[in-house]
């Protein structure tokens, strides 16, 4: 279990979570408010003064089959998304594929 006095990534560092770079356009799982897991690509990467990553934006491709534009299913964006090692709420939160 992690240390209560860990935050962010120094707590997904401690628990071996955080194994590799986060980088634009990486393959990842957002899950959403209701919990629910949706493909997203990380379209931007926050850093914190040490180079480390604390958090992104990301793309995903609309659940909703009735968000459609000439392209198709509409695209949502979301930003500041955090690793679900940091994030106490059950959802708003991204991490690796494997992780699910």
């Amino acid at each position: 279990m992690t240390s209560p006095a860990l935050r962010g990534t120094e707590a997904a560092e401690s628990e071996g979570i955080v194994e590799r770079e986060l980088k634009i356009g990486d393959p990842i799982v957002y899950v959403d408010a209701h919990s629910k897991p949706h493909n997203a690509l990380v379209t931007q990467v926050w850093k914190n003064m040490g180079g480390q990553a604390t958090g992104c934006n990301l793309v995903i491709v609309s659940a909703e089959e009735d968000k459609t534009d000439p392209y198709g299913r509409q695209l949502e964006r979301f930003t500041s998304v955090c690793h679900k090692s940091v994030q106490a709420a059950p959802g708003w939160f991204w991490c690796w594929p494997e992780e699910i």
